[in-house]
């Protein structure tokens, strides 16, 4: 057994983990669904702050969400492992993907971001990062390396695409498809993300898939106004529901209830954005999650 270019091979894994990639071994048969509701009125002000000073840049719900997540996988290591082909791996680094569209249009083209977060980075990073990368996307003839990739494929005469293609994905399942073929590949990042809601959409459940290994998905829906129950009483807020598709045999259900109510714990208290992804949480708050 051996480590890959983006994870280590986990050595040491208990009886369950071990046997679960044989009795189930697609990751589409695996699937645990998770929805929450976020509260946005702590995150609407901590957003109205940091564009106080009118960056060119502003900071939105999506950069909240995308890093409350990578903040949590990173504090939460089991979040980062994946299984391919029957074997246990851990990620050498926490990464986001999602796809932009370069324009509102039936037409319009799409192209992938792909994030490479480091444990030291505040939402400063990212956001600054995100800017660096969709300042590339408003270039209509951008290709990323994945999308350029596929149209090459795809211009090619199909008898001769068809069989290349299933090759390529013989060789993924095998762990020796070309790394430079998949390096910027939403499917090998650690999550990926769809904001629905900036085309109207309310959230939805998305599937995750055999190819690659992503072991979460993430759906954004639309901001409205959503009812809270406290003490028998109705409220309306601000708000965003969070679906969440993940892998279930990553980790059992306390790891994965406590992860959540993390990355919940950070979008009400978003001041804790601005410090490094790896800072941990005080151990009485922790406690109490």
């Amino acid at each position: 057994m051996k480590d890959r270019f983006d994870a280590k091979y986990m050595r040491d894994v208990d009886p369950m983990h071990f046997i679960m990639p044989y009795l189930l071994p697609n990751r589409c048969d695996n699937e645990a669904f998770f929805s929450y509701r976020i509260d946005l009125t702590k995150l609407n002000k901590y957003i109205k702050k940091k564009n106080a000073s009118k960056p060119e840049y502003k900071y939105n719900m999506f950069q909240c969400i995308i890093a409350a997540t990578l903040k949590t996988i990173t504090l939460r290591s089991k979040l980062s492992i994946f299984i391919h082909n029957y074997k246990m791996y851990k990620r050498n680094e926490v990464t986001a993907a999602f796809t932009v569209k370069q324009e509102f249009a039936d037409d319009g083209g799409e192209v992938l971001c792909f994030i490479h977060s480091k444990p030291e980075w505040t939402i400063d990073d990212l956001h600054n990062e995100m800017h660096r990368q969709l300042l590339k996307l408003k270039d209509r003839e951008y290709k990323d390396e994945s999308s350029g990739f596929m149209e090459k494929f795809n211009n090619l005469p199909k008898f001769i695409s068809h069989p290349i293609m299933k090759f390529l994905c013989w060789l993924e399942r095998k762990d020796m498809v070309p790394t430079a073929l998949v390096e910027t590949d939403p499917y090998h990042s650690s999550v990926n993300f769809a904001n629905l809601g900036s085309i109207g959409l309310p959230s939805g459940f998305h599937h995750l898939t055999n190819w690659g290994t992503t072991s979460m998905f993430i759906v954004i829906g639309k901001m409205d106004k959503m009812p809270f129950f406290k003490n028998k009483e109705v409220t309306f807020k601000d708000a965003v529901e969070l679906n969440i598709t993940i892998d279930e045999r990553i980790a059992d259900g306390y790891y994965f209830s406590r992860s959540m109510k993390m990355m919940q714990y950070f979008l009400d208290n978003p001041e804790l954005l601005d410090r490094p992804f790896n800072e941990k949480l005080p151990d009485e708050v922790w406690d109490k999650l």
